[in-house]
């Protein structure tokens, strides 16, 4: 047999990370965890060989250099020494790195708690140049021949969840001894047709709806506002002219912006004014009458009948919901949201093993579009009261678009930032390259991007995930004191709210022992 056709050995390799080199079928080579590593250690720091564009152009992309080097931040080409160049790609990464330009060199660090076994992978970006080998997988261990064709044949197997293949994790311990399908029970949704599609009360969640519209005699819900009458309508457009340049109008958009300025009765019209507890102070020379108050809806009208009642308090703008159903979920997407659960769960158990808050937040990845996003609340950890869960998922999703217009040509990987990154950034321009068309909606962070997390997320995380445009997201655990999405608040459903998301609240959590790890104090923020 030609010796170049032999699965090479592994070498011994000095690491006091707890990191070793293995051989799998199918991948080659790769980083995997000798021993247990917790979250956010550094696990290995590799200098970098760099290439300027020509020499590279004319030599570098020839030869097998081609698929280990990236861009460096001034558009010259870096290859990775040490181990930097073995760790293999995942669209679920557990490793997570630094470009260092004052040391030329990338630190890695792991992203959440590495089992021994466990194979350490990064994220090389969308325009990969070979077929992924883990698709469907988001714990890979190092396996024997027969079950590695045995595993593969199983990821074949999986259809399509619509959430990055979470549906292919397998049920494990945790760091607190106890099983994740303790809190969710087996998932009832691994039979049947994929495709099948699912009515609302089949699903594993509960959709939150908004409060019913106010269409009956005594359900409008009011304000008192301050109005005054206009005796002479000729002088309605100096009194709405003074209105706008006293500020009164800006001030109270808020409040009064779903109704209109003007009451038009008989022979006469009336201005509203503004919704403030003092009455505004009107020039003599505008010959309006004094100031009083009046009920006035405190919302605009959704449906026609609502309008009527309305409008017979104050003209109210009618501004009916779309008409778009939202869409409905299949088995194979339930199934999906299960084991997206699932490793929320298992997230905030390790958290909690670890001395954090058990808060865990989770954005599965889109195939082709983004990959997987993963948080815990790291509040304990930096001693920083706005490391929430929520928020640093968000920001790993700033970081991934930052970089991504700026991706490397095929053959090439391209490196997202990270947090650390992003915090120490220097001011350096990067090569000039084609910036691609920007497609609607593509600046805001979350558009089309499910959420998953243990608990409802406080009313600064639901404002940041509104303003992020997310699509929808789906809690564990309510929190009725401080929550933003059903609990002490429901901030899609505001009044003047430009943005408006779906939320579901998980019908049930199993298991005394699962759920007791997750209880948090009823008043804190999440």
């Amino acid at each position: 047999m030609n010796d170049s056709t032999k699965q090479p050995q592994a070498p011994n390799h000095l690491n006091s990370t707890g990191c070793a080199i293995r051989c799998t079928p199918g991948k080659g080579r790769g980083v995997y965890a000798a021993r247990d590593i917790p979250a956010q250690t550094v696990v290995e720091i590799s200098p970098v060989l760099l290439f300027d564009q020509q020499e590279y152009a004319e030599h570098g992309r020839h030869t097998l250099l081609d698929h280990y080097t990236f861009v460096w931040k001034d558009g010259r080409m870096a290859l990775a020494l040490g181990l930097g160049s073995l760790f293999n790609h995942s669209s679920a990464p557990n490793v997570s790195y630094t470009l260092d330009t004052a040391t030329e060199s990338i630190c890695y660090t792991t992203s959440r708690s590495i089992q021994p076994g466990e194979e350490l992978c990064i994220f090389y970006g969308h325009k990969l140049w070979f077929e992924p080998v883990d698709v469907g997988a988001a714990v890979r261990n190092a396996v024997s021949n027969e079950e590695d064709d045995k595993a593969l044949a199983d990821d074949e197997a999986l259809a399509d969840d619509g959430f990055g293949g979470l549906a292919g994790l397998a049920v494990e311990e945790n760091a607190m001894g106890a099983k994740d399908e303790d809190v969710l029970g087996p998932c009832p949704y691994d039979e049947g047709d994929s495709d099948e599609v699912l009515e609302d009360e089949d699903l594993p969640f509960t959709w939150l709806k908004p409060p019913p519209e106010e269409e009956e005699p005594g359900s409008v819900r009011t304000i008192q506002a301050w109005v005054v009458d206009i005796p002479d309508p000729r002088r309605t457009g100096r009194a709405l002219k003074w209105l706008k340049d006293s500020k009164l109008e800006s001030a109270s958009e808020a409040a009064l912006g779903h109704l209109k300025r003007i009451r038009k009765h008989g022979p006469t019209s009336a201005l509203l004014l503004t919704a403030g507890p003092v009455a505004p102070t009107i020039p003599a020379d505008l010959e309006l009458s004094a100031p009083y108050t009046v009920s006035v809806p405190a919302s605009a009208a959704l449906t026609p009948p609502s309008l009527a009642l309305k409008t017979a308090l104050w003209p109210t703008n009618y501004t009916p919901r779309k008409k778009d159903a939202p869409e409905k979920w299949t088995r194979g997407r339930a199934r999906g949201a299960w084991e997206a659960m699932r490793y929320v769960v298992r997230g905030a158990r390790e958290a909690k093993g670890e001395g954090e808050l058990p808060i865990f937040a989770h954005i599965p990845a889109v195939e082709g579009e983004t990959p997987a996003f993963s948080a815990r609340d790291t509040r304990h950890r930096t001693s920083h009261p706005l490391r929430h869960a929520v928020i640093d998922v968000i920001r790993q999703v700033a970081e991934y678009r930052a970089e991504a217009p700026s991706s490397a040509s095929a053959g090439t990987i391209d490196i997202p930032a990270t947090t650390t990154e992003l915090e120490a950034k220097d001011e350096q321009t990067s090569a000039t390259t084609d910036t691609p068309e920007i497609k609607n909606g593509q600046d805001y962070l979350l558009t089309g991007l499910t959420l998953f997390i243990t608990h409802e997320p406080c009313i600064m995380c639901s404002m940041a995930l509104l303003h992020s445009r997310v699509k929808e997201v789906i809690y564990l655990l309510p929190m009725h004191a401080t929550g933003g999405c059903g609990g002490a608040a429901c901030l899609p459903w505001l009044q003047g709210v430009n943005h408006r998301f779906r939320i579901g609240r998980w019908k049930e959590a199993k298991g005394e022992r699962g759920t007791e790890v997750l209880k948090l104090n009823e008043g804190l923020d999440v």
